[in-house]
């Protein structure tokens, strides 16, 4: 089954560039960029990732980010994670990037973005991944610090097709962001979101009536309100659903608990993705592995499930 789900055509659309970095190329990064690492190797590193919750993983995760610093290291992390899409028939990828996560360490915005859109470029080029990038906003900062991303991105406005917002929900409702998503609008931008991973489902309604987003990043939440749920089957509203991810961060205790096959079944139009995979076991293939075989996933599912992430593509 594994083969069959790995050639089966997809499309990957919640995905962080700075958590597909492998500690293999953690460790070289840091080599080339004379930075002291606090694990002795790979496999230490490697041992760090039991997480109890989204926080402790965001911790690992910043401090993984810190060996990222020029332009080489943003393309080869971005191209690194390409290969993975080319090997497993991932046709089209919509990546996000957390400019603040880099910008905070006085790393130049444009040498980020320069790295990482050449990559996608070259991929498109060479491995015939289209793709779409997606800007995100880190929900624990301030909304005057997303007003001064955005205005950073406006000499590059072409690069982009979307904002979103990532990071702590909890705490942290849409609604804290509610006029920068005003202006990225206006601005030309497309819209998504992270709700209803951890926060309940009012952060789901706050994104989709005050952010207006086009796409919820995980909503497993939903289930949880029969109106909301309702609403997103009437309206097909795309939910960029991350099975391996919710399960290692005790969204479910088991994935034999994940309900995405039941609101596919209820009509949702759930996608399959793989988050951050350096740090929660496998890329977009093991997380439709991971599906069938807890959930007993059948084919037809698969193909669904594929079909609709090539559905709710935004570029």
């Amino acid at each position: 089954m594994y083969d069959w789900l790995n050639a089966l055509p997809k499309a990957e659309l919640h995905l962080h560039l700075e958590g597909s970095l492998e500690p293999e190329l953690l460790f070289a990064l840091a080599e080339r960029n004379k930075i002291a690492l606090p694990w002795n190797d790979v496999e230490a590193l490697r041992s760090a990732y039991a997480f109890n919750n989204l926080q402790e993983f965001l911790d690992l995760y910043y401090a993984g980010a810190n060996v990222l610093r020029t332009e080489q290291d943003f393309y080869d992390l971005t191209w690194a994670y390409l290969l993975k899409c080319k090997a497993q028939n991932v046709i089209h990828s919509e990546p996000f990037f957390d400019p603040q996560t880099h910008t905070d360490r006085g790393i130049p915005f444009e040498v980020v973005l320069r790295g990482i859109k050449q990559a996608l470029v070259d991929g498109e080029k060479q491995l015939g991944i289209s793709h779409g990038l997606i800007l995100s906003f880190l929900r624990h900062l301030s909304e005057e610090e997303a007003f001064k991303t955005l205005a950073q991105a406006t000499p590059f406005r072409d690069a982009f097709i979307a904002v979103g917002l990532d990071s702590s929900e909890m705490g942290h409702p849409p609604r804290k962001f509610q006029r920068v998503f005003d202006k990225a609008r206006s601005e030309g931008y497309l819209t998504v979101a992270h709700a209803g991973e951890e926060g309940p489902p009012e952060y789901i309604w706050e994104a989709l009536d005050l952010l207006k987003i086009e796409r919820i990043d995980h909503g497993v939440r939903a289930i949880e309100d029969e109106r909301l749920m309702q609403r997103i089957i009437d309206e097909q509203i795309p939910l960029t659903v991350c099975p391996l991810s919710n399960t290692k961060l005790c969204v479910f205790d088991d994935m034999r608990q994940h309900n995405i096959l039941t609101m596919l079944e209820r009509g949702v139009k759930v996608t399959v993705n793989s988050d951050d995979p350096a740090y929660f076991g496998g890329y977009v293939t093991e997380n439709f592995a991971a599906l069938h075989e807890s959930l007993g996933m059948t084919q037809e599912q698969a193909k669904r499930l594929a079909q609709n992430s090539l559905d709710a593509r935004l570029a």
